[in-house]
């Protein structure tokens, strides 16, 4: 076969039959003699024929393949919301596609291209930081892809969403460190723009004004998601004359970056500097001293994000008319980095 792809019309042609008819004995259909769906199925492991269900199922109307984009895959909150909604989809018996646009706004439309062209059945997107226009989303629902935004969203876009408590959790991650009798509370924050870091600033101002404390304008930073941008700002803090005595960052990763300028800075954490972060990363407990955290429950949250889809299947509703929002609680993890009062016992 001239070392080509095997398809169903090459084994009409070797077979002497039609191509409908060996599609029909390589389904076992009832109307074929046995001996027919025999000698074909003998044919097909002898030419090394395998079967093109993406092909069938697009005649039947559906690809059975669910396309996921996400920021990053190697972060532990994407890669278990990633498995969350993988073993949906197996017990669902449908494929996934898995993307990340690197927190690029280019590279997620050309993510959302491939899988448009792919013929995905859905999308579920976690929005870059870069990421303000709803353009390349509403093109997604303008080709009856259904489209499922989960953690980060954009407000403007009418799709389903799946999202943590986010306001809560950083007012009750934030009445932690008031608790452990930090007073001057730094906030690093996000991108502006998305409404996850909006929610995650507001949780933080809650617990600040119901404390009666005075934070200085400049110990309040958003749009500094990354670990670098977090490690220059936290590094100009500290060498303050009156420094932050903690910080509340939106993300594990800002975190880590503020624990190691306290380091090297000789600033000991949590007697002297309380952090608290955010996503529950794997290295948050295994670093030292372990860093509290807020637990997204990344793997609820990618399996709430596809059974959403999958119930919209069941249901029948178009996507135009899915507006849904689904909200997981998360879990506050208090570990020594925020942990004063223990300190003070030890010592």
């Amino acid at each position: 076969m001239n070392g080509k792809r095997i398809i169903i019309y090459d084994l009409a042609a070797e077979l002497g039959i039609s191509a409908s008819y060996v599609s029909r004995a390589l389904n076992s259909h009832p109307l074929v003699s046995k001996k027919i769906v025999e000698t074909v199925k003998k044919k097909a492991i002898e030419l090394n024929y395998k079967h093109n269900s993406h092909a069938a199922n697009l005649r039947q109307g559906s690809s059975k393949t669910i396309g996921v984009i996400v920021p990053h895959i190697n972060q532990s909150f994407f890669s278990e919301a990633i498995a969350g909604i993988e073993e949906v989809c197996f017990a669902n018996n449908h494929s996934l596609i898995i993307c990340q646009s690197h927190e690029s706004y280019k590279q997620e439309c050309t993510a959302i291209e491939t899988l448009i062209h792919q013929n995905v059945d859905c999308i579920l997107i976690s929005i870059s930081a870069e990421t303000e226009s709803p353009d390349y989303l509403n093109e997604v629902i303008s080709h009856k892809i259904q489209l499922i935004q989960f953690d980060r969203y954009l407000d403007t876009v009418n799709s389903s969403r799946v999202v943590n408590n986010n306001k809560e959790a950083s007012y009750e991650a934030v009445k932690k460190l008031i608790e452990e009798g930090y007073r001057q509370v730094a906030f690093i924050g996000g991108p502006e723009h998305l409404t996850i870091f909006k929610d995650r600033k507001e949780g933080y101002l809650k617990a600040i004004r119901e404390a009666c404390l005075s934070i200085p304008c400049h110990f309040i930073v958003d749009n500094a998601l990354s670990k670098e941008i977090a490690v220059n700002i936290s590094t100009e803090l500290l060498k303050l004359k009156q420094p932050p005595d903690a910080f509340f960052t939106v993300s594990d990763h800002q975190s880590l970056g503020v624990l190691q300028v306290a380091e090297s800075l000789g600033i000991e954490v949590p007697e002297k500097l309380g952090i608290f972060g955010f996503a529950n990363e794997a290295f948050t407990e295994l670093i030292k001293p372990a860093l509290s955290s807020v637990d997204q429950k990344g793997k609820e949250l990618g399996k709430c994000a596809a059974n959403l889809y999958f119930r919209t299947i069941a249901q029948r509703i178009a996507s135009t008319e899915t507006d849904k929002k689904e909200i997981i609680n998360s879990e506050i993890i208090v570990r020594q980095s925020s942990l004063r009062s223990m300190a003070a016992v030890k010592i």
